[in-house]
């Protein structure tokens, strides 16, 4: 067991090297009333082709099994996961992205009882074709439903007018034909090689000791072979396919969505490379800068109005989103804001302001327990340390910035997808 402090928080988490082959996290907070656990999969919906480490060929699956799995697992042939937390009082969820899959409770007591639910069904799948079957129809429906959300729309047509063949385009829960495929035996597979312990990551975040984590982990978890997963995706011209996009559907004012496709000889991005964009995305268009009052003061915008550095494996993309009026005229003014930037540089002074601003939404992330946890589980998958950011914030220069500026947002790179309101 490793305790890793940082002395700017005077805080830190335990790092532990489980017997079972999972890799546990325990990070205290002991003046706190709730505690936080997230039991994480990397497995997430970009990963439809692979290869386990015992095994000579790649599979392919279809789209939407990793979210339909989650959707299972909580399943059992008595009383499902929901039912148990129930009677402790905790709140459950889980979520399933592009790069893994996660299960979490939260409480303010019964925490052993907890954990061990927690444990327990993710660790005791229960699939039949029957369950299976009647899954098709309840995520179907829920496909449905996300057809009519303007925001999700919107991103997943810029995804689909930049990506050639990356599987990001592709919606998290698949389609009601890829889902339509999907068999009880295809589930214990994907469970068998991503729910592999070696392959996950267990983080708890709260009132809670080490001591506890590791008891329960002790009793519960048993020793599993090492299984590791090759990934294998088809090559991604660095081209894109549309640069404008547009859909119609039942709303009052148009959302868009502008992002710059990013080519790069490795797939993940590093943590440096990640917090630069973030800042020359703030600089740009974030609520301190003067783009972004302009578009507000007008109209353009309104608080909606948002930037993302958007990464994964395998995929980059520098992001503004939100409604307007006129998304093409606010596409226009970001992309010549860019422009200058490129041309004559920023100031330090700009420099600065979003450097502490982004030092200083890490230091009150910490405050919070979900996402400390959440946080410990991509830092692990990332392969990095959960106080890297605080190192890089204080050595990072504006020049490192200005050069990872010229060398993207590319206008021939960039996409435009708005969803405008239907005609009555």
């Amino acid at each position: 067991m490793e305790y890793i402090k940082n002395d700017i928080l005077d805080e830190g988490y335990y790092s532990i090297d489980h017997k079972s082959g999972l890799k546990i996290f325990v990070y205290p907070k002991k003046d706190y009333a709730s505690t936080y656990a997230v039991f994480g999969t990397k497995y997430g919906s970009i990963d439809t082709r692979f290869k386990r480490s015992d095994k000579d060929e790649f599979i392919e699956i279809p789209e939407g099994t990793a979210h339909f799995l989650e959707h299972k697992l909580f399943e059992s042939e008595e009383l499902d996961a929901f039912q148990r937390y129930a009677k402790t009082g905790a709140s459950a969820n889980a979520y399933t992205s592009f790069d893994r899959t996660c299960y979490l409770f939260n409480c303010t007591g019964h925490f052993k009882e907890n954990f061990e639910i927690l444990l327990d069904f993710v660790k005791h799948p229960y699939f039949t074709e029957e369950t299976v079957q009647k899954e098709q129809g309840i995520i179907g429906q829920e496909i449905d439903m996300y057809k009519d959300l303007p925001d999700w729309v919107c991103l997943f047509n810029m995804l689909s007018g930049m990506y050639h063949n990356h599987p990001v385009k592709i919606d998290i829960a698949g389609t009601k034909h890829s889902i339509s495929q999907i068999t009880a035996k295809m589930l214990f597979d994907c469970y068998d090689t991503f729910y592999n312990l070696s392959n996950m990551a267990l983080a708890v975040a709260g009132n809670v000791t080490p001591e506890e984590v590791i008891e329960i982990a002790d009793r519960l978890l048993i020793k599993e072979e090492k299984v590791t997963v090759e990934r294998a995706f088809k090559e991604e011209p660095k081209t894109i396919v549309n640069q404008y996009v547009e859909e119609k559907l039942a709303l009052v004012t148009p959302v868009f969505c502008l992002g710059y496709k990013e080519n790069h000889e490795t797939p993940e991005r590093t943590i440096k490379e990640t917090i630069g964009k973030s800042l020359l995305l703030d600089m740009v268009a974030g609520q301190s800068s003067d783009l972004y009052k302009e578009l507000l003061d007008s109209g353009l915008i309104n608080d909606s109005f948002s930037v993302e550095y958007f990464n994964g494996h395998g995929y980059a993309i520098p992001m503004f989103s939100g409604e307007s009026l006129d998304p093409k005229k606010v596409a226009k003014l970001i992309d010549e804001r860019i422009s200058r930037y490129k041309e004559k540089g920023f100031t330090q002074e700009e420099f600065e302001i979003v450097r502490k601003k982004h030092y200083g939404k890490t230091v009150r992330a910490f405050t919070e327990v979900d996402t400390i946890a959440n946080g410990l589980v991509v830092s692990h998958f990332d392969n990095d340390n959960l106080f890297s950011e605080f190192t890089v914030l204080q050595e990072i220069t504006a020049e490192y910035c200005y050069e990872l500026l010229k060398n993207s947002f590319s206008k021939d790179l960039a996409v435009l997808s708005v969803v405008n309101p239907k005609e009555l």
